[in-house]
């Protein structure tokens, strides 16, 4: 039997950006004297795994160390990690190598979304443009439509058991609740609030429905402060006094566009520098 074909790093890295998962791309840039690989190779790092080769030996493993050390930092950009094979490296070949580290912390946000019912539909395809990863779940089987396997960023996933569906989450994910059923709906925002490490938490329906989770929820040992962080319903602009401001489209490319605009601005945008890219005396002193 034949073994399975390593991946290349270009193809590892259309699928990490696809999926908007964190990782590095490393490029040999410049090299001098006897050296494992020449200018141009590159190597894909991610958390867990390393795609391609710059060379192999120590030199290789000081490469994905900088990587993973920049990514846990979670802070995106450029830097030139400089190697000499003889020296920070002990190898013998002895030669001189510099590595362009392009770092990509990953999707801006993760959102987690719950029903793939009419409103459900609209936001997964409204997102798309987002920088944002998207978890899509559902209870039930085969809901999921052929399109989705083309989006990027997207996660399809089965999720019978609510509890288990949001414990696998990851933390500060922005989950919003709209399935096909009352009881799911009220199980899955229970299993959210027994998470402090959650964004925020969006609930759809109308008041009375979320009255009578209220006193559910209540009588299940949250307090009015845990209450407080679940928006519902969810699309509607708010007045003064945090009530929604009622009236408007009710279709579901309206709620999802709605729903979608409340996030906004509960993701943000991280500041971006003036500059960005490498500084110009690392690049004056590389070429």
């Amino acid at each position: 039997m034949n073994a399975p074909r390593p991946t290349p790093w270009h193809e590892a890295l259309h699928r990490l950006q696809r999926e908007g998962l964190p990782h590095a791309l490393a490029t040999v840039v410049t090299s001098a004297g006897s050296t494992p690989r020449e200018p141009g190779a590159r190597m894909v790092i991610s958390e867990s795994d390393v795609f391609d080769t710059l060379g192999g030996g120590t030199f290789e493993f000081q490469v994905i160390d900088a990587a993973r050390e920049k990514l846990a930092q979670g802070n995106a950009g450029m830097s030139l990690e400089a190697f000499a094979l003889g020296g920070r490296s002990g190898q013998c070949c002895g030669g001189f190598v510099n590595v362009l580290l392009e770092v990509f912390p990953g999707s801006a946000a993760t959102l987690a979304i719950f029903g793939a019912g009419h409103v459900g539909n609209e936001l997964v395809r409204l997102a798309a443009p987002l920088p944002w990863r998207v978890l899509w779940h559902d209870s039930r089987e085969g809901v999921f439509q052929a399109w989705t396997t083309e989006q990027p960023r997207l996660a399809c996933r089965h999720a019978p058991d609510p509890q288990a569906a949001v414990a696998a989450l990851p933390a500060g994910s922005h989950a919003l609740v709209l399935t096909h059923d009352h009881a799911e709906d009220r199980a899955l925002v229970d299993a959210l609030l027994q998470r402090d490490d959650i964004a925020s938490i969006g609930l759809i329906g109308s008041k009375s429905k979320w009255a009578s989770f209220r006193s559910r929820l209540t009588d299940a040992g949250h307090d009015d402060a845990a209450l407080a962080r679940v928006r519902c319903p969810i699309g509607l602009a708010r007045g003064p006094d945090g009530e929604p401001i009622r009236g408007g489209d009710k279709t579901p490319y309206a709620i999802a566009i709605a729903a979608l605009a409340e996030l906004l601005p509960m993701v943000g945008n991280a500041e971006r520098a003036d500059q960005r890219g490498l500084a110009p005396a690392e690049l004056r002193a590389l070429f």
